[in-house]
Formats: C-alpha cells, structure tokens, sequence
C-alpha cells in the first residue's frame, strides 16, 4: 500500500485527515513536528506524498519543504500544504518555491482532500511503474551489451582459430606431401639394392646349388622369401603414395566394364582358388576409372586372398542406391545426399567387426599367418580412393562367416 507522511504539531488534525483518507486503504505515518518529520525522511523516503500544515513552531512548513527538497532521495515526494490561512498571492508563491505542488485549505473539504491525494497517488503509481520499465530496460541493455561484447570476443575467437586452423592444414598438408615424397623416393631407392640381392640369391640357387650343403639351401631360401615380401611392400607403398598427389580427371565411369577388367587380371588366381564370381548390376559413375580399377581389385584379391582354407571362395558384386543416412558415420550434413554403393561379398574367414576401422589404417593386418601373404597396405589405399571421391568405405563381418566390403561414392 502507498504510503503518506501525514506532518502537524495538533494530534486531532493528525486524526482527522487519517480518518478521511483511511476509507482509500493508505499506509500512514505521521509526524508531530517539522523536525519529527526530517527525522522520519532519514530513514524513509518510499512514500507517495506528504500532507503538511504550513502553521508549526519551530519549523513552519515552508521551512521543513526547503530542508525536505535539499536531499536528492526525496525531491520526487509531492508536498500538498494544508492551512487555514489564505496568505496571498506572494507567500503562495513562496510555498511553491518551497516545494509545494498544491494547497488545501481549512476546514477541510473532504471530498476534494480525497480526490487530490486520489491523483497524486495514481502519479505515485505511474512513475514507479515507469521506473520499473526503465530499471528493466536498463537491465536488458546492459544483458545486451554483455551479450554483443561475448558475441564479439567469440567471433574474434573463432577467426583466430580458423586462421589457426587453415595454417595447421597448410602445413598439414605440406609435411604430408614431404612423407609421401620421402615414401616414393625411399621405395624407388630400394629397388635397386633389392633387385641385387634378389638377383644373386638367384644365381646361387641356380648355379651353384650342387656346391651348397642343405643348410645354405634353406638359408638361400628364406633370403628369397623376404626379398619377395620386400618387393611387394614397397610396390605397395609406391601405389599408395601415386594416390596422394594423383591429379587423374574424373569422367563417366561404367563399373561394370572395370569390373570385368580386374576379374580378367584376376583370372590365374580365380582359377587356382577355385572361386565362384557374381557380378550383379552395376552403375555408371563419375569417377576415376584408374582408381575404380584399382579399388577393385585390391577387395576381389583380399576375398580370394582371406578365404577358407576346405571352401572355395565365393563372391558376389553388387550395388545399390541409398541415402547418405545409412552410411556409419558420415557427416549430419550429408545423411539427405543420394549414394552408389558397391559391395564385395565373400565367404572368407571373416574378422571381429571391432575391428572394422583397423583394418583400413595402413600396415595393419589382422592375420600374421606367414600363409596369407599381404604388406597391410591394400584397404588402406581403398580408402584413400574412396576419400579422393567425397565417399567412405566400411565393412562387416563375422568370423568365419565371410566379409561385406562397401564403398559409397556420391551420386
């Protein structure tokens, strides 16, 4: 409730103007004296108005008005002096100087008493209920202004870690173009010295075999063995490195017509294995046919390579078109995106699907068996083939219960 500062030195005036105003539910506090009054001030400054009477000793109510008004926490109290003195144009002057913003006059008319007070509380009211706007406007200019700073600290933030960012790619990208330079020029030097050590194994084996005991023999033979695998390792690292920096042109790519290239490149070893081939249809893609070859080839050569030792092999080539949503873990952005798939099925001795993504990093097999030959270095350049067409390249698999190979390329 609103509070009024009731101030008169007679105690039944005091009473009067209560009982006239109490009916408006106010809150009253009232005051004997002007100094009673500033008294009260010092400690309270939330009310709505003061009711004065201008006739009081010591401080008259001109007086207490001036000393009210000298503080700024109370200058937005309406004064309303009460006398029953009409005391001229000048000292009515004289009281609005001091403060007074109206007067009402002895005996008091009770209907105009109520009405006055009844306006200057509704202004009480009013102003507060602007303050509170404001106060509230303030506040979320100041939240806006917080916001807007943190915006811009973030923004800057965020520029600083792309600029970040695209030099750690750049130099990403550099040291990766120095590893595989180093790659393809380490293996390339390596020929040479294998291609010795491969060709006077052979001229011991061949030509003085009679000359060495059974010992040397086998000596001899492992040295050719590990030449061999030698060979094939870094032909494997020189292929994977011709990836990284390949420039070829994507064109239209029938996958079909690859295919039936890499199964006739394959043919001695389909034949030896025994293996069963189904080629379903199959789609024409943009993409680089060398790669497609080679893609290829590499998952045909792992299903003949990794199949069971009592059951011919048996795979099957087939496609499909699906949405990116279905492929594992591809990007949020990309689940609406059309994709080709294509997969190599077999009945190979399969592997744990834990160990799905390990088996495309490079150098890493699953099978030591010295009877599976292999560097580790086959799917890894699958998928670099696949990345180098924005697609992915996963698998599924059981042990002993064959293999899916896939490789998604967008359409």
């Amino acid at each position: 409730m609103e509070k009024i500062l009731l101030v008169d030195d007679r105690e039944d005036n005091l009473l009067s103007i209560e009982t006239l105003l109490a009916p408006d539910g106010y809150t009253f506090v009232k005051a004997n004296s002007g100094r009673n009054a500033l008294k009260i001030l010092l400690k309270e400054f939330d009310f709505a108005l003061i009711l004065m009477d201008v006739k009081m000793p010591n401080l008259n109510g001109f007086e207490t008005a001036a000393l009210i008004y000298e503080r700024e926490k109370l200058r937005h109290i309406p004064i309303i002096f009460i006398t029953a003195n009409n005391y001229g144009d000048e000292n009515i002057f004289k009281g609005y100087k001091a403060g007074a913003v109206d007067y009402i006059y002895k005996p008091i008319n009770a209907e105009l008493l109520r009405a006055k007070v009844s306006v200057f509380i509704d202004l009480y009211k009013k102003n507060h209920r602007l303050i509170a706007q404001e106060q509230k406007l303030i506040a979320a200019n100041l939240e806006l202004e917080r916001e807007i700073a943190d915006r811009k600290r973030s923004e800057e933030e965020v520029i600083n870690l792309n600029v970040q960012l695209l030099d750690n790619i750049q130099q990403l990208k550099i040291t990766n173009e120095e590893l595989d330079h180093f790659a393809f020029i380490a293996s390339h030097d390596l020929q040479e010295p294998l291609r010795k050590i491969r060709t006077f194994s052979d001229i011991l084996v061949h030509r003085h075999d009679h000359s060495l005991d059974k010992k040397a023999g086998e000596y001899l033979e492992k040295i050719e063995r590990s030449a061999r695998r030698m060979q094939l390792l870094i032909d494997d690292i020189l292929s994977f490195s011709r990836f990284t920096g390949n420039s070829e042109a994507f064109s239209p790519c029938n996958l079909a017509e690859v295919t039936e290239q890499v199964l006739s490149d394959l043919e001695v070893m389909i034949k030896e294995k025994k293996a069963l081939v189904h080629v379903r249809e199959l789609p024409v893609l943009n993409a680089v046919p060398g790669m497609m070859n080679q893609l290829l080839q590499n998952l045909v050569s792992n299903a003949l390579k990794f199949a069971k030792k009592d059951t011919a092999p048996e795979i099957v080539i087939s496609s499909k078109k699906i949405k990116g949503s279905r492929i594992p873990n591809i990007a949020p952005n990309l689940k609406e995106k059309n994709y080709y798939t294509i997969t190599v099925s077999d009945n190979g001795i399969g592997f744990e699907q834990q160990y799905n993504d390990h088996i495309f990093v490079i150098f890493k097999r699953l099978h030591n068996s010295s009877d599976i030959e292999g560097t580790g270095i086959g799917l890894a350049i699958c998928r670099k083939i696949a990345e180098r067409h924005n697609g992915y390249i996963y698998a599924s698999s059981r042990p002993d219960k064959g293999a899916d190979f896939t490789f998604a390329i967008p359409e």
